[in-house]
Formats: C-alpha cells, structure tokens, sequence
C-alpha cells in the first residue's frame, strides 16, 4: 500500500553546493580472459576474447577483439608468445 510522504524542503542539498561533475572519469581494469573464439567471415577471420572486468559478474563478461587488447594490455598474452616446447625440451636437458 502507498502512502503519501511529505517531504521536507530543508533537508534537501542543491547540487551546485556539493560540486557535482558532469563528466566523471572511470576506466574498467581487466581481471581476467576467460576464454577465446574465432570467428570466421567469408574472406577473414577475427579473433576475440571473452573478459572479465572489475566490478562485474561473469554473466557480464564481454567480447573484445583480441587485437584490440593484446595493443592495450600485452601482458596478458605474453605466455602466448612463448611456443610450448614438451617433451623434447626435457630430453635436451638428459
């Protein structure tokens, strides 16, 4: 049930006292990728992968081009880089 509410004019703040910006820089920080796809077109391919940011849930992970991250973020993809040798690189070693 709603009931009326009277409200109190002294009590409220106007905001040109408080010093509201209308612009407020906010910059998202990556935690994690979460997985990678290929999607293929009828002359490319494009890769992407799925992020987890700061303050969201997995169920609002995005979808980035994964070009566009590996230029904003390389270390993230630095153990890509780095070609998985297996077992002939233990065998060099004996």
């Amino acid at each position: 049930m709603l009931k009326k509410c009277m409200g109190d004019p002294s009590l409220t703040i106007p905001t040109e006292d408080i010093g509201i910006m209308d612009s407020l820089p906010y910059e998202d920080i990556h935690v994690q990728i979460l997985d990678r796809q290929v999607h293929k077109l009828r002359t490319k391919e494009v890769a992407s992968v799925k992020v987890l940011w700061r303050n969201q849930f997995v169920e609002e992970t995005t979808w980035e081009a994964k070009e566009d991250m590996k230029k904003r973020y390389p270390h993230l993809f630095e153990s890509e880089d780095i070609p998985d040798q297996g077992t002939n690189s233990l065998l060099s070693i004996l």
